[in-house]
């Protein structure tokens, strides 16, 4: 009995091995399956390192489900659970800074041009001489222009050398940069008393000139050939400019109007602003070419868009606004003179805002700005001064 029962236990046992065994394996061949991969829940990562995930994590781990509708559904919520992204810290607010240059007395200073290497050019309108600053230093170097030299615009050339509008001498004239030699372009003789003003470069490198006495012209320096234009509407060609296509415009200050001139024939075509008799003194263009001027008369600031046709107008601040002076720098925002407020006023255009930076003595006569980045410059006619608004940090 006893072998009996012993042998009954053994083969008890025997067969529970057996039958181990066999679910062992038949497990094991379930897990190598496609079928049984599919249907584990895999241990999704982390969504971040931070011990507070976890509970997150293990939310999801619980919905994620083996459909593909589900598993967007899914990864929409784990992308919901994921935290913000850092966003950039805003860049500090630049304040514009606003610095006085003497120049000698009784020169009367008209324009302005800052050039590349740092140093500023002006026209000395009282004494009929150029003049060289040095920002660094403060020193100033004049050049005289000749007998009877009545000097009012100046800009930089694509040469690096200053050309002026001489209305006294009834020429233009260019000044070496180096040398300081002077060089004279006369107008035709019966074209005397042209009263020239200012002068613009287009993109073929020819200088485009007006005169308030009814004209306007060009000069090519490859031949030195001086061609002289009347204006439609007569008298009143005073400020222009050149678009960043090469297109040259021109406001007429007694004839209310702007024009654009045709670069081969000479042709001048005019463009009327909504407000009658408003003066359009002086024009700059923005970046996309649309030309922006200053409205002396009605105290505004004008832009036309050539490309649509449309114009728009805002007053200047203030009770008695006169717009002199307008430039646009190189983040198209738009600068003016004011002579009633006696200050130098900054137009933000997507947000059509004005800011006035008021000039420390009354008088100054600011007529004309131009600049380079970072900076805007005028030449205080009243006050024997040029004046520069920075932008630091």
């Amino acid at each position: 009995m006893i072998l009996k029962n012993g042998y009954l236990v053994g083969k008890l046992v025997l067969v529970a091995l057996i039958m181990l065994l066999v679910g062992c394996a038949q497990n094991a061949g379930r897990e190598a399956t496609p079928e049984a991969a599919r249907d584990r829940v895999p241990s999704p990562e982390p969504a971040t390192a931070e011990p507070a995930s976890s509970e997150a994590t293990a939310t999801l781990a619980e919905q994620i489900a083996t459909t593909p509708a589900q598993a967007e559904d899914t990864q929409a919520l784990a992308e919901a659970t994921q935290p913000p992204t850092p966003t950039a810290p805003l860049a500090p607010t630049i304040e514009p800074t606003l610095q006085e240059y003497p120049v000698p007395s009784g020169s009367r200073p008209h324009d302005v041009a800052p050039a590349p290497d740092g140093t500023v050019w002006y026209t000395g309108q009282g004494d009929g001489t150029l003049g060289l600053l040095d920002p660094e230093t403060g020193q100033v170097t004049t050049i005289p222009l000749g007998p009877g030299s009545s000097p009012h615009g100046v800009i930089i050339g694509p040469d690096a050398a200053p050309w002026v509008t001489d209305g006294g001498q009834d020429a233009i004239v260019r000044v070496d940069p180096m040398t300081h030699e002077v060089t004279l372009y006369p107008l035709p003789p019966e074209r005397s008393g042209a009263n020239l003003n200012t002068a613009t470069f287009d993109g073929d490198g020819v200088l485009w000139f007006t005169g308030q006495s009814g004209v306007y012209g060009r000069l090519d320096p490859a031949d030195g050939v001086v061609e002289v234009f009347d204006a439609p509407g007569g008298r009143g060609p005073y400020g222009i400019a050149t678009t960043p296509r090469g297109d040259v415009w021109y406001a007429s200050l007694a004839g209310s109007h702007i024009a654009t001139v045709d670069l081969d024939t000479g042709t001048a075509t005019q463009v009327w602003p909504p407000t009658e008799a408003q003066g359009a003194r002086r024009v700059w263009s923005d970046s996309t070419g649309r030309i922006w001027a200053a409205e002396w008369n009605a105290g505004q600031l004008g832009v036309y868009d050539p490309a649509t046709g449309d114009w728009s107008e805002w007053r200047l601040p203030g009770d008695t606004p006169m717009a002199y002076a307008v430039y646009v720098d190189e983040q198209d925002a738009v600068w003016l003179t004011d002579f009633g407020a006696n200050s130098i006023v900054r137009f933000d255009p997507p947000t059509e805002t004005f800011t006035s930076f008021q000039l420390p003595d009354s008088g100054a006569k600011v007529r004309q700005l131009l600049g380079r980045p970072g900076e805007v410059w005028g030449a205080e006619s009243g006050l024997d001064r040029l004046v520069v608004v920075r932008a630091t940090d």
